[in-house]
């Protein structure tokens, strides 16, 4: 595992973060109020994260550990990663450049708009975004902020893999919905098979699946319901090792379809508002693709809700 990416260097990036950042909540249901077998569940509600998911404890780690040049800072994502670092960027006094690609949904352009950072669209997906971001870090200078391959990145994320474990002490089992990775690497570094991390990809966007079928990041298709969050080119390549160690090997893949169901259902039954990537976790328990055993204590990670699925008249 990466010598930078640790437990004790992610303690050490909680306690310089905790003022930036909300210690969201957890909340207890059985599933038997969404019309399953009883089973109690926690799930952890990282979308009311400020930005609207779990990002901002990466952007805020990026901004607050690395050298900041006078042109800014520059991030490529599908969305929420742009968020979060716009607002980090925001709150810090920082210039920021966010390249998102044209599958991003509105509700996350218009965050990044609304926190001041010049958002501008780079191709169709987050590979042409990332490649156009590039491409200006070479033209004027501004730090690259990764949205999940890079340390500093991993390490924001693996704080809430702390704050999990602070609030959810006897849990066996945690489901994560994985995309570029550096969410589940970052969580995955802290637990250390501690507790059983359960990887939940779209099937249009089976990144990890393929990594782990490979050997190592491979590119995979980029489809499906949830591409402007869980469908980048390929894994990262400092989660990859974290995940072969770390992460259960059975990678649950779950369909657009299921994703839209427990979308629903979050709504339906706890008012949740979930986007499609926020709620692919859950969407495998509704689906049933993953069944808990009798004794597990099993927790789900809500991470994002920016999204326009829900309006008001």
């Amino acid at each position: 595992m990466n010598s930078l990416i640790t437990p004790e260097r992610i303690a050490e990036i909680e306690r310089l973060i905790r003022p930036h950042i909300r210690h969201t909540p957890t909340l207890r249901v059985d599933m038997i109020e969404f019309g399953l077998a009883p089973c109690p569940v926690d799930l952890k509600l990282e979308y009311l994260q400020h930005s609207g998911s779990f990002k901002a404890r990466g952007a805020f780690t990026n901004l607050l550990t690395r050298s900041i040049p006078e042109a800014g800072v520059v991030a490529a994502s599908g969305g929420n990663h742009g968020a979060a670092v716009a607002y980090a960027a925001m709150r810090l006094g920082v210039p920021a450049t966010i390249f998102v690609p044209g599958v991003s949904s509105p509700a996350k352009a218009e965050r990044i708009r609304g926190y001041g950072a010049a958002l501008v669209i780079g191709g169709d997906r987050y590979a042409d975004a990332l490649a156009a971001s590039e491409k200006f870090v070479e033209d004027n200078g501004a730090l690259a902020i990764h949205a999940y391959d890079q340390p500093e990145t991993l390490v924001g994320q693996g704080t809430l893999g702390a704050e999990i474990e602070a609030d959810l002490p006897d849990i066996t089992t945690l489901l994560v919905a994985v995309g570029g990775g550096g969410l589940i690497g970052g969580i995955a570094a802290w637990f250390k098979g501690r507790v059983k991390i359960v990887a939940v990809e779209p099937e249009g966007s089976p990144t990890l699946h393929m990594a782990l079928a490979a050997g190592q990041p491979v590119d995979a298709p980029a489809e499906g319901i949830a591409a402007d969050s869980l469908a980048p080119k390929q894994v990262g390549r400092l989660m990859f090792p974290i995940a072969q160690a770390f992460v259960d090997r059975s990678v649950l893949v779950v369909s657009d379809d299921d994703i839209r169901a427990a979308q629903q259902a979050l709504w339906d039954k706890i008012r949740i508002v979930a986007e499609p990537g926020g709620a692919a976790a859950f969407a495998a328990l509704f689906s049933g693709k993953y069944v808990p055993a009798p004794d597990e204590r099993v927790a789900v990670l809500i991470c994002g809700a920016n999204t326009t699925a829900v309006k008001f008249d």
